[in-house]
């Protein structure tokens, strides 16, 4: 496997972070941010990202079983709220698309947790994390192993 460790031009890579942190900060929830970025990172076999955001999830005070269960989430009754449901059931039709599109039960669940702006926040940060994993994955950037 050759790890590249080179990331990406400067202007791309600023131009990432600042739809990262715009769409984080317009969710207003770093928690439930984190939680979105970890299941779609999962989705992705994104190890840069998981490490990374296990990490930042931890520090805002997302709890070791909802972390341990988040891989299971819809099973994991009791463990995750209505809230946080509805954002991880688009994060994972945004993530993986395998019917070509969002299904409509799943992105009106979501409206009915997050006014229109806060869903755009949403499905904005689930297109951030892709791309970032996407780009980290493509680079076989493993965890903490990046450079600019």
């Amino acid at each position: 496997m050759t790890v590249r460790t080179r990331l990406l031009d400067p202007a791309v890579g600023r131009a990432l972070s600042d739809v990262s942190t715009t769409a984080k900060r317009g969710l207003g929830d770093p928690a439930l941010a984190e939680l979105v970025v970890i299941r779609a990172s999962q989705l992705n076999h994104c190890a840069f990202c998981l490490d990374m955001h296990l990490a930042l999830a931890r520090e805002y005070g997302v709890s070791e079983r909802q972390l341990d269960l988040l891989a299971a989430w819809e099973e994991a009754e009791g463990v995750f709220d209505e809230r946080e449901r509805a954002a991880l059931a688009l994060t994972e039709a945004v993530t993986v698309l395998t019917d070509g599109f969002v299904p409509d039960e799943v992105y009106e669940r979501a409206a009915k947790h997050f006014d229109e702006t806060r869903l755009a926040h949403l499905i904005g940060l689930v297109v951030a994390i892709n791309n970032w994993n996407r780009v980290m994955v493509s680079r076989r950037i493993p965890p903490g192993g990046c450079t600019s």
